[in-house]
């Protein structure tokens, strides 16, 4: 590790993550707006998960590769980012609060502005849950969700960094790491949503798997030539199969195209199918 002057490693501009991070972002709004139009548009969430899994672990990744990355800029930097909107918001609440809530929910707003962005999903969790009917005297109700990437935050740089730096295979030791815990926390995503529903939707151990599953796709698209994955080997995608006579730049242009589609046929799937009355997240 450098320290602290030097950069850590930006990953390129992606238009396409701006676009998945609006289509996302309206699916929540037209959930909590219109929950008939759109009754599974709360997991816009989960596309949000995967999105900060991937833009982080490039930074980490690439960062560690070029031996510039630095906690103390790493975290700095998701402070300048993260924490002039959130106080903005915290005020607004509390003002909001003060006029409109009765005295008990007015308590229950302080106690969520105390553990704003660090441990509001733990509190959350506590009480009724996510869907419960006193959501609309929750003003802070949305920041479970930043919780849980800032606790990623918190645990996985260091993971990465120690994988990384004990290991001869650096590599392939972060993709081992990210494969074993996404699956440990998705099965335990598994075990714990038909038992313990409110605790498996906010805690980080269970949604921790989408998070590297970002993670995962990262390590894919950053080092998937050096590590021979995928490298020499053709994919199928719903019967297509590509004309041998077609450049493999033609062939990358109609896979890609390919998997954008099953990427958008997903995320509507989500968006109509699942509702509230599943076992979310679970096998979902």
């Amino acid at each position: 590790m450098k320290t602290h002057g030097e950069l850590l490693i930006r990953p390129q501009y992606r238009p396409d993550i701006d676009g998945l991070r609006a289509i996302a972002v309206l699916s929540v709004v037209i959930y909590h707006a219109f929950p008939g139009l759109a009754r599974g548009g709360f997991t816009g969430v989960d596309a949000f998960f995967v999105i900060s899994g991937f833009l982080i672990s490039t930074i980490i990744f690439r960062s560690l590769e070029k031996s510039t990355f630095s906690f103390k800029e790493f975290y700095l930097r998701r402070v300048n980012r993260i924490f002039p909107a959130l106080i903005l918001v915290l005020f607004a609440s509390l003002a909001f609060g003060w006029l409109i809530l009765l005295p008990d929910e007015l308590n229950q707003l302080g106690k969520h502005t105390a553990g704003a962005g660090f441990i509001s999903n733990i509190l959350l969790s506590l009480e009724d849950g996510y869907f419960d009917n006193s959501a609309e005297t929750k003003p802070l109700l949305h920041l479970w969700s930043l919780s849980i990437e800032e606790q990623f935050y918190l645990a996985w740089p260091f993971a990465a960094w120690i994988a990384w730096a004990a290991l001869k295979t650096r590599k392939q030791a972060l993709l081992v790491l990210a494969c074993i815990a996404a699956t440990v926390s998705f099965l335990l995503n598994l075990r714990g949503v038909a038992t313990h529903p409110s605790s498996t939707f906010f805690y980080p151990h269970t949604r921790a798997w989408e998070l590297l599953s970002g993670s995962i796709l990262a390590w894919i698209l950053l080092y998937k030539n050096s590590s021979h994955i995928g490298a020499q080997t053709p994919i199928y995608l719903g019967g297509f199969k590509p004309v041998l006579t077609q450049s493999k730049g033609q062939y990358k242009i109609y896979a890609s195209n390919a998997l954008s589609l099953a990427g958008c046929a997903l995320l509507v799937t989500g968006f109509f199918v699942i509702t509230k009355e599943v076992d979310f997240p679970g096998a979902w």
